[in-house]
């Protein structure tokens, strides 16, 4: 005679399930990956208003180049960025200034506003390994919008931790007061 014992059975795991719930997962992270380290932005000349300065630098910019790189994933190189804080001047202005890296390449970008209401003068300078240094004088108009400003890339020499960038604002002309020097590691 079977007894039947009203009781519920414990559900079985299928292995099957689990191992397609772990490629999910290891899937998911391999995509997700470049774009977590891609979080500086899109290396590129969108919102750049930069004049060249005058100055000893020799960096000189190189055309975008096609990688091959297998970390890539069909959305090109991972950006690090080495950041400095967000600064604010009691004048308005605000910036944070950014050393930036990009496969072979280094470059400096500052992201600024500027509140006062009046044109700027501003100087981006990327400082690197060996004494090396490049400048750009930045184009600071008096529209109140958030702007960028970068430095051309350069073929990187020794790690990252070797750059360092600064951008000073100063009002309009020759004596023109210092009103905020941000930089990558202050």
């Amino acid at each position: 005679m079977l007894r039947h014992s009203g009781g519920h059975r414990a559900p079985q795991r299928d292995p099957r399930r689990l191992l397609l719930l772990t490629l999910v997962g290891v899937v998911a992270a391999v995509v997700a990956l470049p774009l977590t380290m891609a979080s500086a932005g899109q290396a590129g000349d969108a919102g750049r208003a930069a004049l060249p300065a005058a100055s000893p630098g020799d960096a000189v910019p190189r055309p975008d180049t096609v990688n091959s790189s297998p970390f890539t994933l069909g959305l090109g190189l991972a950006t690090a960025a080495r950041c400095g804080p967000e600064l604010t001047s009691p004048d308005g202005i605000e910036a944070q200034t950014c050393v930036l890296t990009q496969g072979e390449d280094t470059w400096a970008r500052t992201y600024y506003r500027n509140a006062t209401g009046e044109s700027l003068d501003s100087v981006l300078s990327l400082m690197g390994p060996g004494g090396r240094s490049t400048q750009m004088r930045c184009v600071t108009g008096a529209d109140d919008e958030p702007a960028t400003c970068e430095t051309p890339r350069e073929r990187s020499r020794g790690g990252p931790g070797g750059y360092t960038a600064v951008t000073e604002f100063a009002e309009r002309g020759a004596d023109g007061a210092l009103l905020l020097r941000s930089g990558s590691n202050s």
